[in-house]
């Protein structure tokens, strides 16, 4: 059952802005009220759930509530009785199976991204389909034709942080409830980390994100921001098919199998297209978009239907577009967790850390393309920064 927020997602933003616009020592402020948001909603909503269901666990499966399998029960136990983690285990396989189906199932962003588990995977293979099948003679040089379509990289597997204050008070209410405490600290905590990453990261010890130019100059491992693509009104009628269009037509665009040189024909993206906007401007689209029809009911509607999410690490008077499939977002192992005792001290908590690996980077410069917005007759240049930043936390 999803958690019900009241402070997490107000600090989540504040955190998204110290990102983009804050010092170090801000930014560091800013994970340490997320993290204490997060714990205190999810630490309150299980209490909460606590005092009011019945302990038979046969009952609380048919209503969806979680029963441990006996691997689970055993670790959790352990956790319970000797009041936290061993740094030489890590989370029980069905636990991290379950934590990554349910990050693709309750954010969407990450589902339309497309994420992968992929273990030990360190390469992909990217083909042009155009040129996977070839006509020709019979034994006349097909070999060389195909391995001209295909492209190899290497897929580079970076460190995710998810910080988890193990709440003393939890200790007390058994391994089912601090199972799911945990699963669903570390769950919020690395999507928000995979968010960022994905969305803005800088490609230095983070992932290159759609916001970047995987072609661009890069400074120091940073790599700069995309250039805006052009300004989008959405005024009903004809201005705003005319502006979806080329957005559509230039996303279709795409590169040879050789990952430079321009391929002669688009690439299929019906029903693929996600359009990503900062959620103080979603509404502002939404009403751009929305006229009166005969009936006098107000309708909503775009051209060419694209997906629609929502990010706070999309910069305000920014729209993203990106399609899907065309971006790496994958996961790798993780590492056993561990004991935090350096900073971030709570009160009335234990501090560990889970490590995980993950990457991402899109395929080409063609699987993203980022708006200004011109809403209100005002056009907003809203820039990333493409300054390096270190944090601690969720998405360092």
């Amino acid at each position: 059952m999803p958690i019900t927020f009241t402070n997490f997602e107000e600090e989540k933003l504040a955190f998204a802005k110290a990102t983009q616009e804050g010092t170090p020592e801000e930014q560091t402020e800013a994970l340490n009220k997320m993290l204490n948001a997060l714990a205190n909603d999810v630490q309150k909503d299980i209490l909460n759930e606590v005092n009011t269901r019945m302990a038979d666990n046969a009952v609380l499966q048919s209503r969806g509530q979680n029963v441990l399998t006996s691997e689970e029960h055993k670790f959790f136990n352990a956790v319970v009785e000797t009041g936290g983690f061993k740094e030489t285990e890590t989370l029980p396989k069905t636990t991290q199976e379950r934590i990554f189906e349910e990050l693709k199932k309750e954010h969407p962003l990450l589902q339309h991204l497309g994420l992968e588990n992929l273990g030990a995977v360190t390469e992909f293979i990217f083909s042009d389909p155009s040129g996977a099948a070839v006509w020709g003679p019979l034994f006349d040089g097909i070999k060389g034709q195909l391995n001209a379509a295909f492209r190899k990289e290497s897929i580079t597997q970076l460190k995710l942080t998810a910080f988890i204050p193990l709440a003393n008070d939890m200790l007390k209410l058994g391994p089912e409830w601090v199972e799911r405490y945990v699963r669903t600290i570390i769950k919020e905590a690395m999507a928000v980390g995979l968010e960022r990453g994905f969305v803005a990261g800088t490609g230095k010890n983070q992932p290159i994100g759609l916001l970047k130019d995987p072609n661009g100059s890069v400074v120091d491992g940073v790599y700069p921001d995309k250039d805006s693509a052009g300004t989008l009104t959405f005024e009903p009628g004809r201005v705003t098919i005319n502006e979806m269009k080329d957005v559509m037509k230039l996303l279709a665009k795409k590169l040879k199998g050789d990952g430079k040189t321009e391929a002669d024909e688009p690439k299929l993206i019906e029903g693929k297209v996600v359009m990503v906007s900062n959620p103080f401007d979603t509404f502002d689209i939404k009403a751009n978009a929305t006229v009166q029809n005969a009936s006098g009911a107000y309708v909503t509607n775009l051209p060419f239907n694209p997906i629609t999410s929502e990010s706070v690490f999309v910069p305000q008077g920014k729209l993203l577009f990106f399609v899907k499939g065309e971006y790496i977002a994958a996961l790798g192992g993780s590492e056993p967790i561990k004991k935090y005792d350096q900073t971030m001290a709570l009160e009335d908590a234990t501090l560990f850390i889970q490590k995980q690996y993950a990457t991402g980077k899109p395929k080409d410069k063609y699987a993203s393309q980022v708006y200004d917005l011109n809403l209100n007759g005002n056009t907003t240049t809203t820039t990333t920064s493409s300054t390096t930043t270190t944090t601690t936390g969720a998405g360092a």
